[in-house]
């Protein structure tokens, strides 16, 4: 299981200090807490994501605004 959640949380992008803290918890044994800590790692990405997604949007408001002829 080690190289197996190394792997999928650096493939998702989380940090190396992210990727460390996960596995200390789970070489101590601590599966409650390292679901816990996994769950906020993944609060963490839905907001980066919701972040992400709130400036597309914008440029999509700005794409229609230049095809309107609104902005130039």
């Amino acid at each position: 299981m080690e190289n197996t959640l190394t792997a999928i949380l650096s493939d998702i992008g989380l940090s190396q200090e992210k990727v460390s803290a996960a596995e200390r918890l789970r070489a101590a044994g601590k599966c409650d807490d390292l679901q816990k800590y996994l769950r906020m790692c993944r609060c963490d990405l839905i907001e980066e994501m919701h972040s992400t997604q709130k400036k597309v949007d914008n440029l999509d408001y700005l794409l229609r605004q230049i095809k309107g002829g609104a902005l130039s």
